[in-house]
């Protein structure tokens, strides 16, 4: 018979995002079981003890978007110094090339650079469908099961290319036929419910000036039929405004109303051309958004209004974005630079640590649909991320949670993932990371090199 796995207390951090787990966490099953506050014991007999008093405890940091594709194709020359619609045409031309053992190794580089920077459930929006891609979202999965993340992957489409006014090439756009069909399978193959879900499937239009207004309604009539979740860019710069104004005669926020999307089944990447209105709508829609902070500063693109969009009523999250316009895939980082941002936008007293740390966390968990990871309370999943302060980067810090903030923690020392050690000494478990990089960079050329 198999036995059972060995219960765990994680012993007295150092300190904690939540107060009321300062003395530490059990967990047995994959689950927390107990959390304390700091000077008490559990009352839950266990088996084990991890020493935490040189580490600073949150829940597993949960990311809302990304491209993991993009890992290929950082820094890319040609592409540097540009808005959104002329760093996309110019990239798109690479990205026609991608082949599957590519994405393979952009999606695990991007997974375990998550993974680093204490993120235990990860997500992505991959769009980008040639010939040679057929199986991509199926390789995502598996590479998720190996690396032993969660994730929340997405079956990204584009279905109005060059030919016809928008901006990918005609080699990889789909019909909406090939789209619908491909995404009822990848849900009936993948899709995961209930607490405790590994993977989940959502369905990922990529944005209102790549796919046709019927895929829009045909993929929110499938997704309340599959009963699983939708994602796109919305609202991301001033041009989509004036692109959605000129071919739908209404702005971004209406024809995502009129298509049959506001509502709390979907979350938005980006989100930051919102009128005073437009915000109300989303609140009361109850409808996620996935800040991308350094996305949007790379880019130049705005602003999100954090504050108000969350006092409306919708979940916000956050999220790295494609490593293409941030340009790394570390969530630790993007925490500080959501930080900054917030406090350059509003003031430093509205947009405080503890802010930025739940939008990672709780946020972000909700965003993707999701209670039972975010936290550490009771009944939770045993998703954690621990760090350490000794660089010297935190030599002199007084706050320790702060301080992760403040002073640019970008690594996790361990990180559990569903009561495992998926991360341990800063390295991953059970990978090589210095092969993984090597054949990582060798792919990254021969994409470049392929044009």
């Amino acid at each position: 018979m198999p036995q059972p796995n060995p219960t765990l207390w994680i012993r007295a951090p150092r300190a904690c995002s939540d107060a009321r787990a300062a003395g530490g966490v059990v967990i047995q099953d994959g689950r927390i079981v107990e959390a304390m506050p700091s000077g008490v014991t559990p009352t839950t007999p266990v088996d084990e003890v991890f020493d935490a008093s040189a580490h600073v405890l949150l829940p597993g940091l949960v990311n809302t978007h990304h491209h993991f594709y993009q890992t290929l194709t950082r820094a890319y020359s040609p592409a540097l110094n540009k808005e959104l619609f002329p760093w996309l045409t110019t990239l798109y031309d690479v990205w026609a090339n991608l082949t599957e053992r590519q994405l393979a190794l952009a999606s695990e580089l991007a997974m375990v650079e998550l993974l680093m920077s204490g993120c235990t459930t990860v997500a992505d929006h991959h769009y980008v469908f040639s010939g040679a891609l057929e199986n991509a979202i199926d390789v995502q999965v598996e590479t998720a099961r190996r690396l032993g993340v969660r994730a929340a992957l997405t079956r990204g489409s584009m279905s109005v290319g060059r030919d016809d006014g928008g901006l990918p090439p005609q080699s990889v756009v789909q019909d909406e036929t090939t789209i619908l069909d491909e995404s009822a399978r990848l849900i009936d193959a993948h899709h995961q419910r209930g607490d405790g879900a590994m993977t989940t499937i959502a369905l990922a239009p990529c944005s209102p000036f790549s796919v046709s207004r019927e895929l829009m309604q045909e993929s929110a009539r499938l997704a309340e039929e599959k009963d699983v979740r939708l994602h796109t860019h919305l609202a991301e710069t001033e041009d989509e405004t004036a692109y959605c104004q000129r071919l739908f005669g209404m702005r971004p926020l209406d024809y995502l109303e009129a298509t049959g999307w506001l509502g709390p089944r979907t979350w938005l990447a980006h989100g930051i051309h919102f009128d005073e209105d437009e915000v109300a709508r989303l609140g009361a829609a109850g409808t996620g958004i996935a800040h991308c902070p350094s996305s949007n500063m790379v880019l130049g693109s705005g602003m999100c209004r954090t504050l108000e969009l969350e006092a409306a009523g919708c979940p916000v999250g956050l999220a790295v974005d494609g490593s293409a316009s941030n340009d790394h895939s570390n969530l630790a980082e993007e925490m500080r630079q959501a930080l900054l941002l917030g406090r350059l936008r509003y003031s430093p007293s509205r947009v405080t640590h503890d802010d930025v740390i739940r939008w990672a966390t709780r946020g972000s968990a909700a965003c993707l649909g999701r209670t039972d990871i975010g936290g550490l309370a009771p009944g939770q999943q045993a998703d954690l991320a621990l760090f350490r302060l000794d660089e010297a980067r935190f030599s002199g810090a007084e706050n320790p949670v702060a301080a992760l903030l403040l002073c640019g923690a970008h690594r996790a020392d361990r990180v559990m993932v569903a009561g495992h050690w998926r991360l341990i000494d800063g390295r991953p478990r059970d990978l090589d990371l210095d092969a993984l990089l090597a054949r990582h960079d060798q792919a990254a050329r021969e994409l470049r090199g392929s044009r």
